[in-house]
C-alpha cells in the first residue's frame, strides 16, 4: 500500500509540476506580447490649457450636457445659478465637499448615510471629481472626499459636477497616468447624462444615472 501511495504521490506531483510550468510559460509570454504591443498612439497633451477646455467644453455639449465656465470665487453664485435654472432645492453632497462651493438658499443634504431610495427623493447631487478627459468629454469619479460613494453618480436625477482646469487632460491615457495611485479605488466614467437606446432604436434618459447633468468649468 506504502508503495502505491508514494506512486500516486509522485503522479500527482509531476502532473502539478508540469501544469506550473506551463501557466509560468503562457504568464511569460503574455507579459512578452503585451510588451511588444505598438504603442505610438497619442500619450500626452500637444494643447494648451486654454484649448483643452475649449475642447471639453464642445464635447459636453454634444452630449448634451450643460457647460458652465467661471473664476473660483465666483463657484457659489454660479452653483445657485445652475441650481435654480434647473429647478433643484434639495442638493445630496459628499463628505468632503468644500463648504464654500454651497450657497444660501439651498437645501444640501450629507449622503454618507442615505440609502438608494432617500437619495432618489432628493433633487440632484453635487460633486467635484478626480480628473476630465477632454477628447472624449468624460468626467472621472472616484469614492473620495467631494466625489463620495458610486451611488451619487447613478440614483439622483440631475447632477452637478465641479471641475477645475487644473483636472482636465487631453487624451485617455494621461488620465489613467492620474488615476495609478488611487487605482484601488470604486472608479465612474461617464460622459454626458445617462443615456440609452432600446431594441427600437428610442433614445432614453436616466437609466444608469442622471438624466440632466451640468458641469461647471473652474478656472483663472
Amino acid at each position: 500500500m506504502a508503495s502505491e501511495s508514494d506512486a500516486r504521490t509522485a503522479i500527482l506531483s509531476s502532473i502539478r509540476g508540469a501544469l506550473r510550468v506551463s501557466a509560468e510559460r503562457e504568464s511569460s509570454a503574455r507579459v512578452n506580447e503585451y510588451a511588444a504591443v505598438s504603442r505610438e498612439y497619442k500619450q500626452s497633451s500637444t494643447k494648451s490649457t486654454e484649448e483643452l477646455l475649449e475642447l471639453f467644453t464642445h464635447r459636453l455639449a454634444e452630449y448634451d450636457a450643460g457647460v458652465m465656465r467661471v473664476a473660483p470665487a465666483q463657484v457659489p453664485d454660479a452653483v445657485a445659478k445652475l441650481l435654480r435654472a434647473r429647478g433643484r432645492a434639495s442638493i445630496a453632497i459628499p463628505e468632503g465637499l468644500p463648504a464654500e462651493w454651497l450657497p444660501a438658499g439651498f437645501q444640501f443634504v450629507q449622503a454618507s448615510a442615505l440609502d438608494a431610495h432617500q437619495l432618489d427623493k432628493l433633487d440632484g447631487v453635487l460633486t467635484g471629481c478626480t480628473v476630465a478627459i477632454a477628447e472624449t468629454g468624460s468626467v472621472v469619479l472616484q469614492n473620495a472626499p467631494s466625489q463620495g460613494p458610486r451611488k451619487l453618480s447613478l440614483v439622483p436625477d440631475y447632477h452637478l459636477c465641479i471641475v477645475f482646469a487644473s483636472q482636465v487632460v487631453e487624451t485617455v491615457p494621461e488620465c489613467f497616468a492620474r488615476l495609478d495611485a488611487t487605482s484601488n479605488l470604486p472608479t465612474t466614467f461617464f460622459s454626458g447624462p445617462s443615456a440609452t437606446a432600446d431594441i427600437e432604436m428610442t433614445r432614453i434618459k436616466g437609466v444608469h444615472g442622471p438624466r440632466f447633468l451640468d458641469v461647471l468649468i473652474v478656472a483663472e
